[in-house]
Formats: C-alpha cells, structure tokens, sequence
C-alpha cells in the first residue's frame, strides 16, 4: 500500500466559487495597487478636493460695517413688507414683536438699562450692514440662503422702518444701509479699557510660596458632585 499523499479532488460545484474568489482578489488587488501619481499626498487622507476660487467667494459673504462685500441690488420698504408677511412674520409676528420664543426685532429703545432689556434691531443692533449679512446667511430659519439679494436689501429696508429708523420711501442698496445711523451706534465700547489683570510682576522681595494659604473653597457648595468625579478636598497630595 503506497504511503505518499493522495490529492483531494474538488467537491462538486466548488469550482466556479473558486473561479470567483480568485477573480474577486485580482479585482481588490488591482484597487490597492494604483499609480504614484494617484496616490494622496503624504500627511492627507486624500478625500475631497481643494476649493475653487469661485467656491470660496461664494461663502465669503461678511458684510462689515463699511458695507464692502454687499452684492447689487435693491429693495424697497414696501417690497419688504409683502415679503415679511410671506416669510418672516411666522416667527417674529406682523409687527416683529416676536412670536413665542422667537426673538423680536423692533421696540425696546430706552430698555437695555432696565432689569429687562429688549435687544432688537433697533434698541441694540449698531450697525444696519449687521441686519442685511444675517438675513443673508441665516434667514428665513427653514429655508437659509434662499432669498435673493434684492429680496435680502427689501427686508433690511422693512425692518429698519419698522423700527423707525428709516422712512417709508427708503430704498436699500449698497450705498444706502451702510449710511444709516442706528440708534445704538455709540452704545458700545470696541476696546475693552480694563486691564488684563490687576497683579504686578514680582522681581524681588517676592512672597515665599509656603505663606500662601487657602482662605475659601468650594467645598460643600456642591459645585462637583460626587456622582460624577472625585471631590477636590482642597489638601496638598503627595506622590
């Protein structure tokens, strides 16, 4: 009886699997395998593809205070307010006082010193170039970047009447909203007059460190609970 190995021969039907599986690793194999020249960067994942020009611009869209970046255009007052009544007035009501939650956009001058301050457009707001880029990239709240830019320049005009700060007759334009003087302009202070810090730099005659105690903490006002994280007990740990 002769001792060397017998070849097993293939189960039936196992043939064409294996035809498959050997095509399917050539097929996986040539995927894996790509040129030099295709492969991503190093330091990359090589996903996705570098911007455009023209698709940066299309989301450079801040308008400043000097209105540099407002697009061609313009809108009425009265424009504004068929528009307003269409998209706007579901959220901040026919007169923009508000509906619910959502916020209000006229009234409230005289109130930001009051315990309940209204910060509308026309109480708070110090620039009108500020109500045309939010409009712009933000509203209608359902539907954003969905407006044109006449219709954009037609709302601010509304909503800058509405608040009395422009005529009825007013168009707005890329000229004309960075010209307005809202209410608000000199309300705010733009570079903070408080010092960093109050301390002064110790050079010499410095305070010896171990004089230094620890006259309050936050122990017991239940500021980390003790579900959550460990309590800090304020006490010096040693290794």
């Amino acid at each position: 009886m002769s001792s060397s190995p017998r070849r097993c021969a293939p189960a039936r039907g196992s043939a064409p699997i294996l035809a498959v599986i050997l095509a399917a690793t050539v097929v996986v194999g040539a995927a894996v395998l790509v040129p030099a020249a295709h492969a991503a960067a190093p330091g990359s994942y090589g996903i996705g593809t570098t911007p455009t020009e023209a698709e940066i611009a299309g989301w450079s869209i801040a308008v400043p205070p000097s209105g540099a970046n407002l697009p061609p255009g313009h809108g009425s007052v009265s424009q504004g307010s068929d528009l307003f009544g269409t998209v706007c007035a579901v959220c901040h009501g026919a007169f923009g006082e508000g509906v619910a939650d959502y916020p209000r956009l006229a009234g409230g001058v005289g109130s930001l010193a009051t315990v309940a301050p209204a910060e509308t457009v026309g109480s708070y707001w110090p620039y009108a170039t500020t109500l045309f880029d939010f409009i712009n990239r933000a509203m209608p709240f359902y539907a954003p970047h969905s407006l044109t830019p006449d219709q954009v320049y037609a709302l601010t005009a509304f909503i800058l009447n509405l608040n009395g700060i422009v005529p009825d007759g007013f168009v707005a334009d890329a000229q004309t909203v960075p010209a307005v003087k809202m209410p608000n302009r000199d309300g705010f202070i733009w570079k903070d007059p408080r010092p960093l810090t109050h301390d002064t730099e110790c050079m010499t005659k410095c305070v010896d460190p171990a004089s230094l105690r620890i006259t309050s903490t936050a122990k017991g006002d239940h500021l980390t609970p003790r579900t959550t994280g460990p309590v800090d007990d304020m006490k010096a740990k040693h290794p």
